[in-house]
């Protein structure tokens, strides 16, 4: 089951566990919070768009139960170790993972045939002679393989009308973000932005948006990571099922 480098984590959710590589990229606290911000019900099918590890699939079928949830991972090493977590948590049934581009994977996942997109994608615009396009890191955090733009046509082309799209990202795109969320037919519904204390700026921002939805825009209150004493605040913990 696990091979060099990689170890078992408990996720502390119905007993889920996950495969890490840390030596290739471990998940952050961003994909448990955009699990914990992204919402499916029982009936409804979900594709997550670069699940990296798998982390987000397994984080959303111990809190949701979806009927189905597809990762989409371009990597072959990394698609190898997701399918091999879902293997380890026996959801073979309720979780599978493909191994493909994320800018036309509708081809083969299929076009206005899903309930629900979340996507957790690189951060950072991609700057020539910077970064290796070999290195797993730098393909998790930089747009190499895909950009914005292509990550949110994939999502369009994925949602049934009404879907929704949830994404977790940095202040700093969010022009970006509402520009491509525009011209592809998509709604901003929900906006949260995170801030590592209470007197630190956002330097995360949680989406919702809704492919062809009304116009109706909530901006939630801040989430905050640590309080004034540098501990997890009650709703971090309440989050990641911390009891404190």
């Amino acid at each position: 089951m696990l091979k060099d480098g990689e170890r078992i984590d408990d996720l502390q959710l119905e007993g889920l566990k996950i495969i890490q590589n840390p030596s290739w990229f471990c998940f952050g606290i961003d994909a448990v919070l955009l699990s914990d911000f992204a919402k499916a019900r029982h009936k409804e099918r979900v594709v997550d768009l670069g699940t990296g590890t798998g982390i987000i699939p397994l984080l959303m079928h111990g809190k949701y139960k979806p009927s189905k949830i597809i990762g989409v991972e371009i990597q072959r090493e990394v698609a190898d170790m997701a399918r091999r977590s879902v293997e380890l948590n026996n959801l073979s049934d309720k979780i599978e993972i493909f191994e493909g581009d994320i800018k036309d994977c509708f081809n083969a996942l299929g076009v206005n045939s899903f309930d629900v997109v979340v996507t957790n994608p690189p951060y950072k615009k991609s700057s020539t002679g910077l970064t290796n396009p070999e290195d797993k890191k730098a393909i998790s955090r930089h747009e190499i393989l895909v950009n914005l733009d292509e990550v949110i046509f994939s999502a369009s082309r994925l949602l049934k009308g009404y879907g929704r799209l949830y994404m977790i990202h940095r202040p700093e795109r969010l022009k970006d973000i509402i520009l491509s969320l525009h011209n592809n037919k998509f709604t901003p519904k929900r906006i949260r932005f995170v801030h590592p204390s209470f007197n630190k700026p956002p330097t995360m921002v949680l989406i919702e948006a809704v492919k062809a939805g009304g116009d109706f825009l909530k901006i939630e209150a801040p989430l905050y990571v640590y309080d004034d004493k540098g501990n997890y605040t009650e709703e971090i913990l309440k989050i990641y099922g911390i009891k404190s």
